[in-house]
């Protein structure tokens, strides 16, 4: 792929700070776009955006609340005006334990993240969106909400949403040129891993790798040329689509 594919794009990715979210921000700034890292984590979002130069800008949000997104919107209107793409990459996963033992607290965490934030994003911003007639959404969905591992329901069923508000939404906003599509990642290098996997040991990761054909977890690289080729102009027929990326794991 050349570069500059996103050449003067204005993006903003949430949890862009670490993991897959900050290797897709890396990943931009090297096609040329200026992109906003929207994160909890201020003072890593601060350091990272430092360190990727002048395109990368640091606004601190908590996904799961309005008034935050309200903000990111004024203060990401200041930097470079209305975001030509937006991506939901934040997300969170609860510790692998049978229904039952799951704590309330921990599945609103889930559902605040994973769910609410998508449609808070999409409230917000849509709206430019549909009067400009163009932009890109791109949801980081999972593996999970295809085939789904024991143990992990509410975080499952939250990327399984995630999968139909991308079709759903890419159905009804296709009428205002905005194309809406999702990756499937499997687990990764990500400060998530230990989550999903309950405990990081030779053993575990071994058990994990197992189930991926190609042998390997997925890296934020590989997360971040997807959503380049999904959210560039060589993709302007592609909408809808939860496209795996996965080395074979829902084969």
């Amino acid at each position: 792929m050349g570069k500059m594919e996103l050449n003067k794009k204005n993006i903003i990715v949430t949890g862009g700070a670490s993991g897959f979210g900050l290797g897709i921000v890396e990943k931009f700034i090297e096609n040329g776009a200026r992109v906003v890292i929207a994160d909890r984590n201020q003072g890593l979002s601060e350091k990272e955006s430092k360190r990727l130069g002048q395109n990368a800008f640091s606004i601190r949000t908590d996904v799961s609340d309005i008034e935050s997104i309200e903000n990111l919107k004024h203060e990401t209107s200041k930097i470079f005006g209305d975001p030509d793409i937006i991506v939901n990459n934040a997300g969170i996963t609860h510790m692998p334990d049978f229904i039952e033992n799951v704590s309330y607290e921990d599945f609103e965490k889930v559902i605040n993240v994973n769910v609410k934030s998508v449609f808070l994003m999409s409230k917000v911003f849509v709206p430019q969106m549909k009067k400009k007639q163009e932009g890109v959404i791109l949801n980081i969905a999972s593996t999970a909400g295809i085939s789904p591992r024991p143990k992990l329901t509410w975080y499952n069923a939250s990327k399984g949403w995630m999968i139909t508000a991308t079709k759903s939404l890419a159905i009804e906003l296709a009428p205002f040129k905005i194309r809406v599509n999702a990756i499937n990642p499997v687990a990764g290098e990500t400060p998530l891993l230990k989550t999903f996997m309950g405990e990081d040991t030779p053993e575990m990761r071994q058990k994990f790798l197992s189930t991926i054909p190609l042998g390997r977890f997925s890296t934020p690289e590989d997360m971040g040329n997807a959503a380049v080729f999904l959210c560039s102009d060589k993709a302007s027929m592609i909408t809808g689509v939860a496209l795996e990326v996965d080395g074979g794991r829902c084969i």
